[in-house]
């Protein structure tokens, strides 16, 4: 019994850390409206792509997202395993609505094309 609470609370402690980052939530904030590769990830944020792929691990580690495959590129996308992570994001929506960064990040999603953006 006591390793499954340990287990909810280690589940907690690694949603709270993966969201206390801006970046973080705007990956978040951004994979709600598709998915997407490192490139177009950087692309939207202006930090390299190193820095992206860091900001995926523990966002995926915390049970966040996940990853597929497709032709040369990762995709990410939003599938949480807790539900620490499913809370948040739900909430994300409302929290972000009238910001003006994520409002920002929006527009520059339509123009990250991973054709045009990654080196392959």
């Amino acid at each position: 019994m006591g390793k499954k609470t340990g287990f909810k609370i280690r589940d907690l402690e690694k949603a709270v850390k993966a969201s206390a980052d801006i970046n973080r939530v705007r990956i978040l904030n951004m994979l709600r409206t598709r998915k997407m590769c490192v490139c177009e990830i950087a692309f939207v944020l202006g930090i390299s792509q190193p820095s992206v792929s860091r900001h995926l691990r523990k966002l995926s580690s915390a049970g966040f997202i996940q990853s597929e495959h497709e032709g040369l590129w990762t995709n990410y996308y939003l599938c949480p395993k807790n539900a620490y992570a499913e809370n948040f994001l739900k909430n994300l929506v409302t929290w972000m609505c009238s910001d003006e960064t994520i409002s920002g990040d929006k527009k520059k999603i339509d123009e990250a094309n991973r054709t045009n953006l990654c080196c392959l």
